[in-house]
């Protein structure tokens, strides 16, 4: 699936016109039913993927892997993990968001291969020192990418006209078995991209602002 930056340009301009960005947020849903006859093209899948790599990460440590399942013994296999959830087989793609909480002290130098020689130096002594030994912060750091790319996957996918499902309804001991999940890395969510066949049920109610927004500090 490899693409050098200028064909992932071209790709982008033969692709239809995305929506608007707040349409996307908007008319985002979680979605259960799919054509599972339906595929998506590889440009797609392409376009999406590297969408998802524009999500930001700190210290820009990019420690998401994204597990694209294609595999259709595996997916039946996941759906068994999940519960029998349907959508994991009969959606066009399923991803599944992991995240290297290691990977701070991997060849960090490449996280800032295009800056100059001493800020690339200051940032690996300042990322080793901040999630060196602190096991909680790194796992609360993958979490919060895998939180961030997630939602940008989502909307892009909306943006390209396909529906999502985020899900964390699955045994995580059996996805990490399936999968072979290294030691090292942690399971976030799965998300479903595809074709919707059913429409998901009316929201069922947003909490007011003045609940949810907080003016300077909690009282």
């Amino acid at each position: 699936m490899g693409c050098g930056p200028q064909k992932i340009a071209t790709v982008f301009l033969r692709l239809a016109p995305a929506m608007d960005t707040f349409d996307a947020i908007y008319q985002r849903r979680s979605i259960k039913h799919y054509d599972p006859a339906h595929r998506m093209t590889e440009e797609e899948i392409q376009k999406l993927m590297d969408s998802a790599l524009q999500s930001p990460t700190s210290f820009n440590i990019q420690h998401w892997r994204f597990v694209l399942v294609r595999d259709n013994a595996l997916r039946q296999e996941l759906k068994g993990a999940a519960f029998g959830q349907n959508q994991v087989t009969d959606a066009s793609i399923l991803l599944i968001l992991t995240a290297d909480v290691k990977s701070f002290e991997k060849a960090p130098e490449r996280y800032w291969a295009n800056a100059p020689a001493e800020t690339t130096a200051m940032m690996v002594k300042m990322l080793v020192g901040i999630y060196d030994g602190k096991e909680q912060l790194q796992r609360d750091e993958a979490m919060r990418s895998l939180g961030i790319a997630a939602q940008t996957i989502m909307l892009a996918a909306k943006a390209l006209g396909y529906d999502t499902c985020p899900m964390v309804g699955y045994n995580p001991d059996k996805v990490a078995d399936i999968i072979n999940l290294p030691e090292d890395h942690v399971l976030g969510m799965m998300i479903t991209v595809g074709k919707a066949i059913k429409e998901a049920w009316p929201k069922p109610g947003q909490l007011p602002l003045n609940e949810v927004v907080i003016q300077n500090r909690f009282e």
